[in-house]
């Protein structure tokens, strides 16, 4: 048996990645950069939570929905029906450009690493 794990995925972009960025092409100070995004995640947030949907032209748009509830069972007690409650989630529906850099995307090529016994 092999001790090797396939990553086939690249990290994930984190808010301190965007805010470098927008250093290195503004050169605003990082502060201020940081206030700004967080200002702007906390704007989006808010919206969410009131149930307004966020919508960035060309990127794409964040919708709240509300799936239905829906009967399920437990694993360990199978006798026991359990209903979901119903609650908000939040949906992303890419955008015209966003979608077509999408098209785009070759497989990332698998990264082999060793993993502990």
């Amino acid at each position: 048996m092999s001790n090797q794990v396939k990553e086939t995925h690249l990290p994930n972009l984190t808010k301190l990645e965007i805010v470098l960025e927008i250093y290195e092409k503004t050169g605003f100070l990082r502060k201020n950069i940081v206030k700004t995004v967080q200002m702007t995640l906390d704007i989006v947030q808010e919206a969410l939570a009131d149930g307004r949907n966020a919508e960035f032209r060309n990127f794409g748009v964040l919708e709240v929905t509300q799936p239905k509830a829906v009967n399920g069972r437990k694993t360990k007690r199978p006798s026991l029906d359990v209903i979901s409650t119903a609650h908000a989630e939040v949906t992303f529906k890419e955008g015209k450009i966003l979608k077509q850099k999408l098209t785009k995307i070759r497989p990332c090529e698998t990264v082999t690493r060793s993993q502990p016994a």
